[in-house]
């Protein structure tokens, strides 16, 4: 190839990213899935009717209504979202997929806080012709887990290789725990479904399941928002499948001890310079590498969000600008006044902010006050990431950014 040529494949390429590089400090476009109940609390995704593209659960904590959402397809995304409300259960904070019958439909798992304080299954209709029909879903209440904690966070798994999966909770407050529920031999049978506590706790925040010691099972990483449990740990699968409970699922402190830590996020690729962050009150976002083949976390930096953004909720690690490396994605609760809720930082490839680009890049502006955690998923299907989350205050509900890389 000439010299020429390179050059001018060099300017072409230059003259891209740059476009593209301006475009990404501007804000992204929102577009709303579904704005019409108050408090959206969380997005979690499945493809539940194999179509190639993911859907949505969310509960809504002050509307009371657990609903799907169903990806429309790449020609009407950007619009409302066919949706189904699969049940009405008072103060849900998070809503989770799981075919929790082995049936080959997905049922949905909401976990209720406030005076609530239970778990509920919401069955999908056997039919699935009936899916959108929410006539035909039914409503159950976990007996061994209802009115007797403050639950945040559900994890479906399986855990001990019999029947169906396993669901892992988190809880808040008085008698605050992780534990699971042991799916028994018929899981239509709820009142059989028998509560393990693992571990005592403060507030769960995140509850993300990964084999974090590669010995073939499931792990559970975890953050603790409160009192003196507070921090990033994993719990070790003690092999259940082997050794029936009880038995203790050792644990490794990762860090932040003794620090309000918020939603966290994990990446197990192993050449990537980040592989945990966590969003911490009352404004940073801090990092971690895990160093190769070690259990053994170091914290890479500490990033202080700017004033201009409300403070740190959630974190999400992903190649937002098509780089080839790492950068972190965040949203912010307390984002009134003028404040902006969802921005992004640029990282290298050691895992450290970009000089050029340290600033802070809004994604939001000013509108919307507390947001959730975070999915980064190509919606649009263009090849780059957007941003799906909830925004609770203001009502603008379920919601996506459109990433303008591409």
């Amino acid at each position: 190839m000439s010299t020429i040529v390179c050059i001018l494949i060099l300017i072409t390429t230059t003259g891209y990213l740059g476009k593209a590089q301006a475009r990404l400090q501007q804000t992204w476009k929102r577009h709303s899935i579904d704005s019409s109940s108050i408090g959206a609390d969380g997005v979690r995704l499945s493809d539940v009717n194999r179509d190639g593209r993911m859907d949505i659960t969310t509960g809504w904590e002050e509307g009371g209504v657990i609903r799907v959402y169903l990806h429309p397809g790449r020609n009407s995304v950007k619009s409302p979202w066919p949706q189904i409300t699969v049940g009405s259960v008072t103060s849900p904070e998070d809503a989770v997929f799981c075919d929790l019958n082995g049936d080959g439909n997905f049922d949905v798992i909401s976990s209720c806080e406030g005076k609530n304080k239970s778990v509920y299954f919401h069955w999908a209709p056997a039919d699935e012709s009936q899916f959108m029909d929410p006539h035909s879903w039914k409503t159950e209440s976990v007996p061994s887990v209802a009115k007797v904690q403050s639950w945040m966070f559900a994890a479906p798994v399986q855990l001990d290789g019999k029947y169906g999966p396993e669901i892992v909770l988190g809880s808040k407050g008085r008698n605050a725990s992780i534990g699971y529920l042991s799916s028994p031999e018929n899981p239509r049978i709820t009142s059989d479904w028998e509560y393990i506590k693992i571990r005592d706790a403060g507030w769960i925040m995140s509850l993300r399941i990964h084999d974090m010691d590669g010995d073939g099972d499931p792990d559970i990483l975890a953050s603790d928002r409160r009192t003196i449990h507070s921090g990033i740990f994993w719990l070790e699968n003690p092999n259940l499948a082997i050794e029936p409970p009880p038995v203790i699922w050792k644990e490794h402190p990762i860090g932040l001890e003794g620090r309000e830590i918020m939603f966290i996020d994990y990446s197990d690729e192993p050449s990537t310079a980040l592989h945990v962050a966590a969003a911490v009150k009352p404004n940073q976002i801090h990092p971690f590498h895990r160093s190769r083949d070690s259990n053994q976390f170091q914290e890479k930096l500490k990033i202080t969000l700017p004033a201009s953004f409300g403070t740190s909720k959630a974190v999400r690690i992903g190649d937002i600008d098509l780089d080839g490396t790492p950068d972190l994605v965040f949203t912010c609760e307390q984002a009134s006044n003028g404040l902006s809720g969802v921005g992004w930082f640029k990282l290298n490839s050691s895992g450290k902010l970009v000089a050029s680009t340290g600033i802070c890049n809004d994604i939001s502006g000013p509108e919307g006050t507390k947001f959730d955690r975070i999915e980064l998923i190509d919606l649009d299907e263009d090849g780059d990431l957007d941003l799906l989350t909830c925004e609770e205050r203001e009502r603008l509900g379920v919601i996506w950014y459109e990433n303008p890389t591409r």
